[in-house]
């Protein structure tokens, strides 16, 4: 659905010792074991595409592989049912599934009612230094920028820019 492929996992993996995510939507714990063998040191579970037995067994089988999870959400519901899981990785999806369109007021309002832990998160939606700066207003310090920098023709110099260097 990202247009990923588990060849571009294991040249990340390759290319440097950071953490490698696998974006993906994880709906079988079999897809974890596929992820840990290609590379990737964390997944991501996508609250809205799960049900919470679903979300538990997926989590159960990255953390028995030790493995990080970052736990997707859009609104309050899924923030409280992403409390349920042991993960305090939680990502705040600025983009409304329906619509796909992108509003880092999202992060803004559930910040503040996330779990005392939580690392939290900003994803989609962060086009400019200024928006990382109104999110660390709130006191997100960690943000997951994909497609305002896939677009750019220098990707490094749009990364300074949106790091304000």
């Amino acid at each position: 659905f990202f247009q990923g492929h588990a060849d571009y996992l294991r040249a990340a993996r390759e290319a440097c010792a950071l953490p490698v995510l696998r974006k993906d939507f994880m709906i079988d714990p079999w897809q974890v074991a596929e992820a840990r063998a290609i590379g990737a040191d964390a997944i991501l579970i996508i609250v809205a595409a799960l049900e919470d037995a679903q979300m538990a067994e997926i989590e159960a089988a990255a953390i028995e592989r030790g493995m990080d999870v970052l736990v997707e959400v859009h609104n309050e519901a899924e923030l409280d049912r992403a409390a349920q899981l042991s993960s305090r990785l939680i990502g705040v999806n600025n983009r409304d599934l329906k619509r796909f369109v992108t509003d880092i007021a999202v992060t803004e309002r559930l910040a503040p009612l996330a779990p005392d832990g939580t690392l939290l998160v900003s994803e989609s939606g962060i086009n400019s230094h200024a928006d990382l700066e109104r999110l660390s207003q709130c006191g997100v310090r960690c943000f997951l920028v994909g497609e305002s920098l896939m677009r750019q023709d220098d990707v490094d110099a749009a990364t300074r820019a949106l790091l304000g260097t």
